[in-house]
């Protein structure tokens, strides 16, 4: 199998402390505020050694509200896989470009290296791997290209301003 399981959950919440209150609380987990600006905060939470939820609030959006029925709660954002090694990473990056599954750009986060795809049903999802250059304490925006893949260091235009995390 190329995965270990899952890196993160990209989740929505209309309320960034009480999400952190209850998780600390509960779980015990630990939590990094990435980014907050413009009505726009990104937050970090770890769950286990590899695994994290990213919390989202916008100003605004209300998806977060959507409780009932199951199967319409809107809150859930994207999915991401975590790969088993840089090895089953770069294995499955290669069968998702052989589907044109991916776009093959890598993105580097700092501590994960992230690669986007959508399967067949149109969902969006990453797989990630933990970044064996990742460097303690550095995050780095979407659309930072991972050296290791992308050697000139350029960016697809859309890649820099597609994401409300950009700039």
């Amino acid at each position: 199998m190329l995965l270990s399981g899952i890196n993160h959950v990209g989740v929505l919440t209309g309320d960034t402390e009480r999400f952190l209150e209850f998780y600390s609380a509960v779980f015990g987990a630990t939590y990094e505020v990435l980014q907050e600006r413009d009505g726009f905060k990104v937050t970090l939470v770890w769950v286990g050694p590899t695994s994290e939820l990213n919390v989202f609030e916008l100003a605004d959006n209300t998806e977060h509200e959507r409780q009932v029925p199951m199967f319409r709660r809107g809150r859930l954002d994207h999915l991401a896989l975590e790969a088993a090694s840089i090895d089953a990473f770069d294995e499955i990056r290669a069968r998702m470009l052989e589907r044109g599954a991916t776009d093959g750009f890598v993105t580097d986060f700092g501590h994960i290296l992230s690669l986007f795809f959508r399967d067949p049903d149109g969902l969006e999802g990453e797989v990630c791997v933990q970044n064996p250059d990742a460097q303690p304490g550095v995050h780095n925006p979407p659309g930072t290209p991972a050296t290791r893949y992308h050697p000139a260091g350029n960016a697809p235009p859309d890649r820099l301003t597609d994401s409300p995390l950009s700039t």
